[in-house]
C-alpha cells in the first residue's frame, strides 16, 4: 500500500478515534446526567443534527478533498484556492437559509410527528449548529485535500473538549435536553474558529502563487455547477447514510416512548465504533483512488483497494465480535444498568455496522473513480428497504426490531456494492484470504462465547481474545509479505516492542507461510 494513503489513514484514524471518543465520553456523561428519558429527547435531535448539516454542506466537503487533490497535483494554486472558496461561500447560505426553516418547524416535527412537546426547544438549539458545521466542513475537505490530516485531528480535538465542556456546563445549569444540543453547538463555533485559524496559517501558503483567476459571476456559477455536480449525489449519499444510522431512532420516536429511544442510542454509538475504522480508511481512500484512476494506473489502483479492504476487514471484523458476544457488560460500564435493556440492540446492529463498514470502503472506491452516482441509488434502495423494515419489525419486535432490520439492510448493501466494484474498477478480490480471516473470526467468537459474560469477563474475553486471533491469522497464513514489512518497521519504532520484532517475525516465518495474497 502507498506509504502516503496509509499515513494518512492513520492520521485519520486517530482523528476519527478523538471524534468517537469525545462523542462517547458526551453520550455518557449526557446519559447518566438526564436519565433515559431526557437522553430519549437529546436522541431525537441527532438524526436532525445530522440531515440539516448534510444539507447545508450538500456534499460539498468531499468534493473540495477531491478536486483539491486534482488540481493541487496539477499545480493549480488559483483554480485551487478558487474551488475552496466558491464552494464555502455556496455552504454558508444555505447553512442559514436551513437554519431558518429548522427554527420555525420544530414545533410541528415535536407536536405533530414525535408527540413529545418536550422535544420543541432541542431541535430550536440544532438550528445553531449548520453555519459553523459547514465552515468546519470546508476547510476539513481542503485539509484532506492535501493530506494534511493532521490538522482535522486538532480540529476535531478542539471540537469534542469543547463540546463536552459546555454540554455539561448547560445540562447542570438545568436546561436538560437543550442544554446538551446546546453544547454541540458551542462545540462546533470553537471548531470553526480553530479549522479556519488552521487553513489561514498551513493550508493557505501552499496555494499561493502569482496567478489569480478573477472570475466573473458566471464563471463562478459555471465551476459551482461542476462542484455540484459532483457534490449532489455525494450529498444523497450522505443523506441516505444517515437514513441508514438513525431510522431505528425516528421509528422508535414515532410508534414508542423517549425511554425506549434512550435505550436504543445507548446501543447505537457502541455499534458505530468499527466504523471509526472504515471511516479513516475510506475519507483517505477516495482522493487516493481519484489520483490513481487520473493516472490511469491499474496496478496503483489495485494495490489501494485490496490493502483497503483486507485491513480494514482485519480490524473490523474483531472488534465487531467482541462487542456483540460481551454487549450487556459494555452497555453496563458505560451507561449504567438502567440502559441493560439495550444490550439486545447491541449485540445484533454491531454486526450491521461490520456490513456497513464494507459498503463504506466500497462506495469510497466508486466515487473516486468517477462513479459517484452509483453508491447514491444503492443507498436510496438500502433506504426505503430499511424504512420499510425498520416499521414492520419495531412495531412487532420493539427495539430490537430496529436493529434487525437495519442489519438486514446492511447486510443486502454490502453483497450489491462489491458486485459493481468488481465490476466498475477490474479489481481482483482476494476471496480466499478474506475467507481465512473470516474463519480467523469464528474461531474468536467461540473462544468468547465461554467466558461469563461480566464486565471482569469482558476483560478477560478482550485480552484472551486478541491473542487467539492473531494466532489464528498466523496459523491460517492471513499475512502476507506486505503486511509484515509494514508491521515489522512500525514495531521497530515502539521502544518497548522494538528488542522484540525479530522474534516475532521468525516465529512467522518458521511457520513457512505462503506471502500471497491469493494463492
Amino acid at each position: 500500500m502507498s506509504n502516503k494513503v496509509l499515513k494518512n489513514s492513520l492520521i485519520l484514524l486517530i482523528g476519527n478515534l478523538l471524534f468517537r471518543v469525545g462523542g462517547y465520553i458526551n453520550r455518557l456523561l449526557m446519559s447518566r446526567m438526564l436519565g433515559p428519558e431526557g437522553y430519549g429527547l437529546y436522541g431525537l435531535t441527532l438524526p436532525f443534527q445530522g440531515i440539516f448539516q448534510i444539507l447545508s454542506a450538500g456534499g460539498l466537503p468531499p468534493a473540495i478533498s477531491k478536486y483539491v487533490a486534482e488540481y493541487n497535483a496539477q499545480d493549480e494554486k488559483a483554480l485551487t484556492r478558487q474551488v475552496i472558496l466558491t464552494a464555502t461561500k455556496f455552504m454558508v447560505l444555505m447553512a442559514i437559509l436551513l437554519s431558518i426553516i429548522l427554527l420555525f418547524s420544530s414545533d410541528f416535527i415535536a407536536n405533530n410527528i414525535f408527540h413529545k412537546p418536550l422535544v420543541v426547544w432541542p431541535l430550536r438549539a440544532v438550528s445553531l449548529i449548520t453555519p459553523f458545521s459547514v465552515v468546519v466542513g470546508a476547510m476539513r475537505g481542503a485539509f484532506q485535500g492535501v493530506y494534511k490530516n493532521e490538522y482535522t485531528v486538532y480540529n476535531r480535538l478542539a471540537e469534542q473538549i469543547a463540546t463536552i465542556v459546555f454540554a455539561c456546563v448547560f445540562v447542570y445549569c438545568g436546561l436538560y435536553a437543550m442544554g446538551a444540543v446546546l453544547g454541540s453547538a458551542f462545540g462546533f463555533i470553537v471548531s470553526a474558529i480553530t479549522a479556519v485559524f488552521l487553513y489561514k496559517k498551513y493550508i493557505s501558503p501552499l496555494f499561493k502563487s502569482e496567478d489569480s483567476l478573477n472570475l466573473s459571476l458566471k464563471e463562478e456559477l459555471k465551476l459551482l455547477w461542476m462542484l455540484i455536480k459532483f457534490a449532489v449525489p455525494v450529498a444523497i449519499t450522505a443523506l441516505s447514510e444517515m437514513a441508514i444510522y438513525d431510522v431505528g431512532t425516528l421509528v422508535i420516536g414515532i410508534l414508542m416512548l423517549s425511554t425506549d429511544v434512550g435505550y436504543y442510542n445507548a446501543a447505537d454509538p457502541i455499534s458505530r465504533i468499527p466504523l471509526v475504522i472504515s471511516l479513516s480508511v475510506s475519507t483517505v481512500l477516495l482522493p487516493a483512488t481519484a489520483e490513481a484512476y487520473a493516472l490511469k494506473n491499474q496496478k496503483l489502483l489495485q494495490e489501494y483497494v485490496v490493502d483497503c479492504l483486507r485491513y480494514s476487514i482485519l480490524t473490523v471484523l474483531p472488534l465487531c465480535v467482541l462487542i456483540s458476544v460481551f454487549s450487556t457488560p459494555i452497555i453496563e460500564l458505560l451507561f449504567g444498568s438502567a440502559y441493560i435493556s439495550g444490550s439486545g440492540v447491541l449485540s445484533i446492529l454491531v454486526i450491521g455496522m461490520s456490513f456497513y463498514s464494507i459498503y463504506m470502503i466500497s462506495s469510497s472506491i466508486l466515487q473516486g473513480t468517477g462513479n459517484p452516482r452509483l453508491p447514491m441509488y444503492i443507498l436510496l434502495l438500502g433506504t426505503l428497504l430499511n424504512i420499510v423494515l425498520n416499521a414492520s419489525f419495531v412495531y412487532v419486535n420493539g427495539i430490537i426490531g430496529a436493529a434487525i432490520g437495519t442489519t438486514l439492510t446492511t447486510c443486502i448493501l454490502m453483497i450489491i456494492i462489491m458486485y459493481f466494484v468488481i465490476q466498475k474498477t477490474n479489481i481482483s478480490i482476494p476471496w480466499t484470504n478474506i475467507m481465512r480471516i473470516i474463519i480467523s473470526n469464528v474461531i474468536l467468537m467461540i473462544v468468547c462465547l465461554i467466558i461469563p459474560k461480566t464486565i471482569i469477563g469482558s476483560i478477560i474475553g478482550l485480552i484472551i481474545g486478541t491473542f487467539i486471533y492473531i494466532i489464528a491469522l498466523i496459523h491460517l497464513k492471513v499475512l502476507t509479505g506486505r503486511d509484515i514489512n509494514f508491521f515489522k518497521g512500525y514495531l521497530n519504532r515502539i521502544p518497548i516492542l522494538k528488542k522484540h520484532t525479530n522474534k516475532i517475525v521468525n516465529y512467522i516465518e518458521k511457520k513457512d507461510l505462503t506471502y500471497k495474497i491469493e494463492e
